[in-house]
């Protein structure tokens, strides 16, 4: 029994694949449903989700593949970045203008800023 509590803990990285591939799923469909603009779906409709999707999950597990190697300013600024760019992004397909899109994007990187640094800043050690 004194043997388990030495060995290291070994953990399993299926959170690195499987939390991009579910955020990108389901930003490919936000992103095919706010293309869509009231019509029938289309198969363009389909293909734009899923290129968002493939998109959106390539950068999120880029991300999360190198996050360690950051410090956590940068980490939290990547963080927003990725969040303000996807949040603007999905606004943009709404038809509002593109300076509505820029702001709510910016509002919501600013936010994501400062909760991923907080996040960041209390667990490291």
């Amino acid at each position: 029994m004194a043997v388990h509590a030495t060995m290291p803990v070994r953990h399993h990285g299926s959170l690195s694949w499987a939390m991009p591939v579910g955020l990108g799923t389901l930003f490919g469909f936000y992103a095919g449903f706010l293309r869509r603009t009231g019509e029938a779906v289309s198969w363009w409709d389909v293909l734009y989700g899923v290129v968002a999707g493939l998109v959106f999950t390539a950068v999120a597990y880029g991300l999360g593949r190198i996050q360690n190697a950051l410090p956590r300013e940068v980490r939290a600024g990547a963080y927003a970045v990725v969040c303000g760019m996807s949040i603007g992004f999905l606004h943009s397909l709404t038809g509002t203008s593109i300076l509505r899109a820029a702001g709510m994007g910016l509002m919501f990187a600013a936010v994501m800023l400062a909760v991923a640094f907080y996040v960041f800043y209390m667990r490291e050690d």
